[in-house]
């Protein structure tokens, strides 16, 4: 039970940063196109991880690099891909809606792809009340559905890779630090992410990055929200579950609320408090029933 308790807020510490990062986004692009964020974000962790543990393992086979690249391409360039083309496409509350389904999503994905993890009616009410949340948190009540088929379908495509990321990572199997395999997989997040920054049109200004206000938000994104968060989430997949974790996705709106409120100076109001109430029963009731998945051996987690 503790064990649970002490991944549960791995979990919640996670979703804190991870809620924070649309922020901090917002205002780099002012300066900086998605892609340059997103190359850079994803260089900046590279290179922090590479000196927390700079110690290079060989290869555990092809499989393992197959399912490395596989969640880079999920959990990386494909999730910010999509969602930031679906921007481009439809109205930003159409996607942080659509975007926030990442955990039903990972109960049918798990369910198909997974033995332990089946999906709940429980999953579905929870889904639906944090959905009813979210819904209030993104709309303010002022929240007009413009339907835009190639941007909604985009920001569903992103929600689907996540969950693939998700359930990738319970698949993954090695006995080294979870360190070195965040590391590996920015390694190869980076390699398919260059083809899209030489695509990008936007011409990259390096003076940019004297303003601190660009490079402490870029190290915020790489240190924080990538090295940090990715090596405590594959330790809350590992010990959750893919679907248990994932529920905790459901508190993203919610989180980039408060950040809002407190550094863009948004208006707080009740209907975004009784969307936040809702999203949080929505996270206890899909959290209530789910089994979480296997507990992992002290050896397949490594010690850092």
């Amino acid at each position: 039970m503790k064990k649970q308790q002490f991944y549960i807020l791995l979990a919640l510490i996670t979703i804190f940063f991870w809620g924070t990062t649309f922020v901090s986004t917002k205002v780099l692009l002012e300066s900086l196109s998605p892609v340059q964020i997103m190359v850079l974000r994803y260089l900046i962790a590279y290179a922090g991880l590479l000196l927390i543990y700079p110690r290079i393992h060989p290869s555990e086979g092809w499989r393992m690099e197959l399912l490395c690249l596989g969640a880079a391409l999920c959990g990386s360039t494909l999730y910010f891909l999509a969602e930031n083309f679906a921007l481009s496409f439809t109205q930003a509350s159409n996607v942080s809606l659509l975007v926030s389904a990442a955990p039903i999503l990972t109960a049918l994905v798990a369910h198909l792809f997974t033995r332990d993890e089946k999906f709940s009616r429980s999953q579905l009410l929870g889904f639906l009340c944090a959905m009813c949340g979210i819904f209030l948190v993104v709309g303010n009540g002022h929240f007009i559905l413009k339907l835009s088929p190639a941007g909604d379908l985009l920001a569903v495509g992103a929600a689907l890779s996540w969950a693939f990321y998700t359930v990738l990572l319970r698949k993954i199997h090695t006995r080294y630090p979870p360190v070195h395999l965040t590391r590996r997989i920015f390694f190869y997040s980076i390699l398919t992410m260059l083809p899209c920054l030489a695509a990008d049109p936007r011409p990259f200004e390096p003076t940019v990055l004297r303003e601190p206000v660009v490079w402490g938000n870029l190290l915020f994104l790489g240190l924080v929200a990538s090295s940090l968060c990715y090596v405590l989430w594959y330790h809350v997949v590992r010990g959750l579950g893919a679907v248990r974790a994932n529920n905790f996705v459901y508190l993203n709106p919610m989180v980039t609320m408060i950040a809002s409120v407190i550094v863009l100076r948004e208006r707080i109001t009740i209907l975004m408090l009784l969307g936040a109430a809702l999203i949080l029963a929505g996270v206890m009731i899909a959290d209530g029933t789910v089994r979480p998945g296997p507990q992992l051996e002290e050896n397949e987690h490594g010690q850092e």
